[in-house]
């Protein structure tokens, strides 16, 4: 058996892997560490999940240099924040265990700590495109120290346009850097980038070529948009964990709130959420504390979540490769799963040249639920303190009620302002004289029923009298 220490990693690190009980290399990590570890250039094509992380992360702890404050010695670019995330999560255990830092830079939160951390000195950055150039314009960093950088997830930042900061970012490098790229595929752009910027890399393959579709079960649905939530929700009871796209942010705001209504455990993940709410929903998916996640095509790339059953295309991805990643977060690891495509009348056409990209054919049928496998799913209670999930506590009918409360206040402001009450009008009292409201003492209160032109008639005629005989007549109302 292979073991770390034989592809070159040092005691100390294999020691941090046992403590997490890795001990036995994975084929992409046996495949390219060694190279790695002699400084060569590296262009490795593996599927997601495959374990690249530590593919590329163990050679860059073992060969990093100390680094001077704001000048990072080695680099890892990625497309999102959920993927540096990731990262960051699987090397900083390992990484304090030599005593080098690591930071991860995006958008979406505060500069403050990442200042402080480029600040402090931080050996392995690992960062998005965006909010790096934006703080090497700050100058609150330099990349001339950088000798190891490293493209992971190099076509998923191709499909999302960064190549031209990529390209950017890898030229403000050091010149004698050692560049080691990772991909799912190699296509175009991703290899336009390993002539450019590779000098004799040694190039690796692991997994198939493509997402393979096979162990998949593809189903094209003709469901009419308003069936679709119905249809969705009884999916998901039968399939257990799901993972739900839909095109736009607003899409999934609005699903996840009528799947709620549905009863059905899930949360959203999209562009729009802060990186903490991002990071609680992928945290509540993965750990079975809520059942299904409803998601942007953000969430069809850079995240490895098991025991995904099902993927229901809400809204039809752009194109072939899109069904691909999508349909991708399913059956991973040899396992089966299900991918559901609702194919409205207008989308027939882009569902057909879609099958005819990824070289399958099926026909558009009606929802048959009842063919799919059924799967058990325990849901884990939420965390302590997890305030987004009190209001799933609650069921459907608390969201229901919070809508029809909303609702009832809407129309009665409406009435009101349509026509007059007949109960008391502030307004008209707040311009009484202040004589006129000490003769009417507490007794006027009794007789909300009254117009308020009997009011000013009989007050002016009689003074406080009529106040205390409404007073005793009211008296004996109530006693009689």
């Amino acid at each position: 058996m292979v073991v770390f220490s034989d592809l070159g990693i040092g005691p100390d690190l294999v020691q941090a892997l046992e403590k997490q009980g890795i001990v036995e290399p994975f084929e992409v990590q046996s495949e390219s560490i060694p190279d790695s570890i002699l400084g060569h250039d590296v262009c490795c094509r593996a599927p997601t999940g495959s374990g690249k992380t530590l593919a590329f992360g163990l050679p860059l702890l073992a060969r990093t240099q100390k680094a001077n404050r704001k000048r990072p010695t080695s680099l890892i670019l990625t497309p999102t924040r959920e993927l540096a995330e990731q990262i960051c999560s699987v090397l900083k255990p390992l990484a304090k265990a030599i005593g080098v830092n690591v930071l991860s830079v995006y958008g979406g939160v505060s500069y403050r700590n990442q200042l402080r951390g480029l600040e402090d000195g931080v050996e392995i950055l690992v960062a998005c495109p965006g909010r790096l150039l934006d703080l090497i314009e700050r100058k609150a960093l330099s990349l001339n120290d950088v000798s190891i950088i490293v493209l992971d997830e190099a076509d998923r930042m191709a499909d999302m346009g960064f190549m031209e900061p990529v390209c950017e970012i890898i030229e403000m490098c050091s010149e004698n850097r050692q560049t080691i790229l990772f991909s799912a595929t190699l296509d175009e752009d991703v290899i336009d980038i390993v002539e450019t910027y590779q000098t004799n890399p040694i190039t690796i393959e692991v997994g198939p070529e493509e997402v393979s579709i096979d162990s998949m079960q593809h189903y094209f649905w003709k469901v009419k948009n308003h069936k679709r939530v119905e249809v969705t929700a009884e999916i998901v009871r039968k399939s257990g964990r799901s993972i739900i796209f839909c095109r736009t942010r607003m899409g999934v705001n609005r699903l996840d709130e009528e799947l709620k209504g549905e009863g059905i455990s899930c949360t959203p993940l999209h562009g729009g959420l802060n990186q903490n709410q991002r990071d609680r929903a992928m945290r509540k998916f993965s750990t079975s504390r809520t059942m299904v996640l409803i998601a942007t095509d953000v969430a069809s790339r850079g995240i490895d979540v098991e025991g995904v059953n099902c993927v229901i295309n809400y809204d039809p991805p752009e194109n072939g490769k899109a069904y691909k990643h999508r349909g991708g977060r399913t059956a991973r690891a040899g396992t089966n799963g299900i991918v559901v495509s609702y194919v409205p009348k207008s989308k027939e056409r882009l569902y057909s040249r879609i099958q005819k990209e990824v070289g399958v054919k099926y026909r558009y049928t009606l929802p048959q639920v009842e063919v799919l496998e059924e799967n058990e799913f325990e849901l884990i209670p939420p965390e302590k303190g997890d305030r987004s999930d009190r209001g799933r506590r609650r069921g459907s009918g608390g969201n229901r009620n919070r809508i029809s409360r909303n609702k009832r206040n809407f129309s009665s402001r409406g009435k009101q302002k349509e026509r007059p009450s007949k109960g008391r009008d502030n307004s008209k009292r707040g311009k009484r004289g202040a004589s006129e409201r000490k003769n009417s003492g507490d007794n006027s209160k009794n007789n909300s029923q009254t117009t308020r032109g009997e009011k000013r008639s009989k007050i002016s005629e009689n003074g406080g009298k009529y106040n205390s005989k409404r007073g005793k007549s009211s008296q004996k109302r109530r006693g009689g």
